[in-house]
């Protein structure tokens, strides 16, 4: 049996087809014509951006329109004159056309993957797609076409890329294994998206399985079973088929109120990152919007978005909630999110340094203009600023100061917006539940955000496999933060939410019950298994499992008590 991360659900029993990497060899030459080697050059970007687009309409149908967009992020790259401009001028200085390709492309690699963090490493996976891409028209190399892959199969490769992605047939594919990749990379998502179990970081996947080879992908415990017997291929047929009935079973939650069995009713939202996703939000049978991610419409782009963007973008998915809470968290960039034409100086500890609301106040130009667009939008639904990061009060206050300047703009120039518009705060670090008894007295509400709280809590990066161990919702230290952020905020009268991963966890879920939240905030997919699992539970039940795992000592025998009850 090989071992890797569980990046999307599901059980698949299947024959391997290994997906190598084409031989994209040259010999570096030195051209004399430069004109005609930038004319095959500019012919092989087109090439590409016409074949990338095809794939992207093709990733649309089978995944959806977010996945699509992972490709159309391609296209703007390779239109970018920064990236273009010195690939041309290398090859203006001489260079073959595939010379400077990667030459640049490797600059950009190395840049992005030497930030040390996950989310602008997959930056440097996109570059990398792109350059193999363009090599192969250079070269004339013919990639291998995944669209011919028969039923049964699992596509086993160093890494599934967003563009092969477009030749897979979701029928004929039942599993995904592959060498490298996290859950936030882009190899689970489109995985996820495509509903096609899969195992990603399994060492030497491709030199350990052979095509062919029969295998059992587990991707609810991120195993992979190599030559698996009757009696495992019995078994794993029936947690598949348990599976994709309890999938099926899901639907009767659909329209429902969320209710625990005790008759508690809490509000249960979706995570976005543009105003597409609201849709999807809405498809899925969310209550809301418990945090969009705005930090998606400063990406992939060359210049700050206008107010006037901004406000179309909030505007857009206020209308697809048609009254439904959105909750707006204001520009979250730094740390583990850079957007290169803001200039951002490289630091040692982003994480600890010049980064979301820190960033904001010192830019007050961006922060206000994001602002005004974030009320202008209240006025065509329920929106709420929710300000990241907040460590001290006095940010707290300062943000909401800008909210009032703000108003005043607005009012001035005769602009509608919601006047008692709700300004909380997402509570992600030590101090923000330290003080939380502080914040509450000037916060209309909490939403608390698990990833990063379990990082800075107990200071340890969740992309380093060193420290992975310690990585988790479940240490005593993250829950007690939890319990007392939540229990600060009903003392205050403030609703507490929460929009990290854990929202979603069932063995969490109990613990959220008993300590008072009352909105969960989880991925679309997610909504009606949330729905389902907070059902189980009355309060009195939930009680008596929150005091025996607050009485526990390690995360191990937390979480060994919770698999057992749920």
């Amino acid at each position: 049996m090989l071992k890797g991360i569980a990046a999307s659900e599901g059980i698949g029993i299947g024959k391997v087809m290994i997906i190598e990497d084409s031989t994209l060899e040259y010999t570096p030459k030195t051209v004399t014509d430069t004109d005609a080697e930038l004319q095959r050059f500019r012919d092989a970007v087109d090439t590409f951006c016409e074949e990338t687009e095809q794939q992207a309409e093709a990733v649309k149908k089978s995944a959806g329109e977010k996945e699509a967009e992972i490709l159309i992020g391609h296209i703007y790259m390779m239109k970018d004159p920064g990236m273009v401009g010195s690939m041309e001028a290398q090859i203006t200085g001489g260079q073959c056309a595939e010379a400077a390709l990667e030459q640049v492309c490797d600059m950009f690699i190395e840049a992005f993957s030497s930030t040390g963090d996950e989310v602008t490493a997959q930056r440097a996976a996109d570059v990398k797609d792109i350059k193999t891409a363009i090599l192969s028209i250079l070269l004339g190399v013919k990639t291998v076409k995944i669209s011919e892959a028969p039923a049964g199969t699992v596509l086993v490769a160093k890494e599934v890329t967003p563009s092969m992605t477009a030749g897979i047939n979701k029928e004929n594919i039942v599993g995904i294994v592959t060498e490298t990749g996290s859950q936030t990379s882009h190899s689970a998502i489109l995985a996820r998206a495509l509903e096609i179990p899969a195992v990603l970081s399994v060492e030497n996947a491709t030199t350990k399985l052979s095509s062919g080879e029969q295998i059992i992908v587990d991707g609810n415990d991120g195993d992979v079973i190599t030559a698996p017997n009757e009696a495992q291929i019995s078994e794993y047929s029936a947690k598949r088929d348990a599976f994709l009935r309890e999938k099926r079973e899901l639907e009767n939650y659909r329209g429902r109120r969320t209710l625990s069995a005790s008759g508690e009713e809490y509000e249960l939202f979706c995570n976005i990152g543009t105003p597409k996703d609201a849709v999807k939000a809405m498809n899925a049978d969310g209550e809301g919007v418990g945090l969009f991610r705005t930090e998606f419409l400063f990406m992939d782009r060359n210049a700050l978005p206008t107010e006037d963007e901004q406000f179309e973008a909030y505007k857009q998915a206020a209308l697809v909630l048609k009254g439904k809470g959105l909750i707006i968290r204001t520009l979250d960039i730094g740390g583990d999110k850079d957007i290169p034409y803001l200039g951002l100086e490289k630091e040692e500890n982003p994480f600890m340094g010049f980064r979301a609301i820190r960033y904001c106040l010192r830019n007050r130009d961006l922060f206000k203009s994001q602002i005004k667009a974030i009320l202008r939008a209240s006025a065509f639904g329920d929106i709420r600023i929710m300000f990241p990061l907040i460590t001290a009060v006095e940010e707290l206050r300062a943000g909401k100061a800008l909210v009032e300047e703000a108003k005043s703009d607005l009012r001035a120039s005769g602009i509608d917006f919601d006047e008692n518009i709700k300004v909380g705060v997402m509570t992600e670090t030590a101090a923000s539940g330290v003080i939380a008894h502080l914040l509450a007295k000037e916060a209309d509400f909490f939403s608390i955000g698990t990833n990063d709280l379990t990082g800075y809590t107990m200071a340890a990066d969740r992309g380093n496999s060193d420290v992975a161990y310690l990585y988790s919702p479940f240490q005593p230290s993250v829950l007690i933060m939890i319990k007392r952020i939540i229990e600060c905020g009903r003392e205050a009268g403030i609703p507490v939410g929460m929009c990290g991963e854990a929202a979603a966890n069932p063995m969490m879920i109990p613990l959220l019950i008993s300590f008072g939240l009352t909105e969960f905030s989880v991925s679309a997919p997610s909504v009606l298994k949330v729905r389902k699992n907070i059902s189980k539970w009355t309060k009195e039940e939930a009680d008596k499992v929150a005091d025996a795992v607050m009485n526990m000592t390690t995360e191990a025998e937390i979480t060994e008590y919770l698999k057992g009850i749920v």
